[in-house]
């Protein structure tokens, strides 16, 4: 299936080589929230960053050549530095798993995932209108 120029066809199998979608902690909490209370596709490993304040989604490897989330960054691993197996250590210093490997999917559907991103920037500019 192709959605607004993605393949989401991309298999969610396990790998050590998952793209890594990042967002602003605040919106990335908001679709963390979206995708638990989601019925069916759940999501995926999720790190944060606390000195960058942001979350980083696993997804499948190859979602980076598509991604074109305003607000977000999908970035190739290709399994540099990163090494997923049950709950590992954070891969990178600063940063902790919020939904570590081993405590929910290896990685989340990238689609399901632009789906809960939008859902969340939505949510947040309403609160935010409302101050």
């Amino acid at each position: 299936m192709v959605e607004a120029g993605m393949d989401t066809s991309v298999s969610v199998s396990p790998c050590d080589a998952c793209d890594v979608v990042t967002v602003p902690t605040r919106q990335g909490l908001e679709a963390v929230d979206i995708l638990r209370r989601g019925a069916g596709e759940g999501v995926g490993s999720v790190i944060h960053d606390d000195g960058c304040d942001t979350l980083g989604f696993l997804v499948p490897p190859g979602t980076a050549a598509a991604w074109d989330v305003p607000g977000s960054t999908c970035t190739e691993t290709d399994g540099r530095g990163l090494s997923i197996v049950p709950a590992p250590e954070p891969p990178v210093e600063g940063s902790d798993w919020l939904l570590p490997p081993g405590e929910a999917d290896l990685a989340t559907d990238p689609a399901v995932l632009r789906a809960a991103l939008g859902e969340a920037a939505r949510l947040i500019r309403a609160a935010d209108s409302c101050r």
